[in-house]
């Protein structure tokens, strides 16, 4: 049962949840009532860096989404040049996560880790489009086995400054592996081939390691979605 309830917490954020137990500690010492302003910060910092256990769907073809977060964008884009992807519009759905979302990354698909690239950037407001291109980020090319390579690019944003990979060139990874985080909000943006179905909507919310958002064997239409 604890399971199902207590998510574990991310190896990143131990040594910021001492921090803040150790403000909080000083600030009791220095005046009481702001020791609680120190509680509510340090569950705060346990509860953003939570990891949850999620359940991939897996089967050929499906891409699953790389993080908890509102689907912002989702039409043509060019893949980041770092990658070597080429200058041709791949289809990108792009993850706004606030800073309340789950902020560990995951993989989208199955493959081999061709490259990774890390590009320094501005700090924009990750949920506009022109952070894709700006802003600081650390882009993954994947080999799948659809025969055709993807791109996931882990970005920074306004108040995000500092990304996490674990991800190697040449490693092997299944779909929804765990591969690293953003810390305190930011985008992760997929880059599909221009073919594939996309079954994600713009504005739509998605869980990290468990929302198929696109289908590299689907042969349906692009969806339409509406607001209640």
């Amino acid at each position: 049962m604890p399971r199902q309830i207590l998510a574990p917490i991310h190896p990143d954020g131990w040594r910021f949840i001492a921090i803040a137990v150790l403000l909080t500690a000083l600030l009791f010492w220095l005046a009481a009532p702001l020791g609680w302003l120190g509680v509510i910060g340090t569950l705060w910092c346990a509860y953003f860096f939570r990891d949850p256990w999620r359940v991939t769907p897996l089967r050929d073809g499906l891409v699953i989404a790389p993080a908890d977060g509102r689907v912002v964008s989702l039409g043509p884009a060019a893949p980041p040049a770092e990658l070597g992807l080429g200058d041709a519009p791949m289809q990108r759905i792009g993850i706004f996560l606030n800073v309340l979302d789950v902020h560990v990354n995951r993989m989208p698909m199955g493959g081999r880790v061709v490259k990774r690239a890390y590009h320094a950037g501005k700090f924009l407001n990750a949920s506009l489009d022109k952070a894709s291109a700006e802003n600081e980020r650390m882009a993954i090319r994947l080999e799948t086995r659809e025969g055709a390579d993807i791109a996931v690019v882990q970005i920074a944003g306004l108040v995000a400054r500092r990304i996490v990979c674990s991800v190697e060139e040449g490693q092997e990874v299944v779909a929804g592996q765990r591969f690293g985080l953003i810390r305190f909000g930011s985008r992760t943006d997929v880059y599909l081939p221009a073919g594939w179905a996309a079954l994600a909507l713009v504005g739509q919310r998605v869980v990290g390691g468990e929302t198929v958002i696109a289908d590299a064997r689907a042969q349906e239409p692009p969806r339409r979605g509406v607001t209640h």
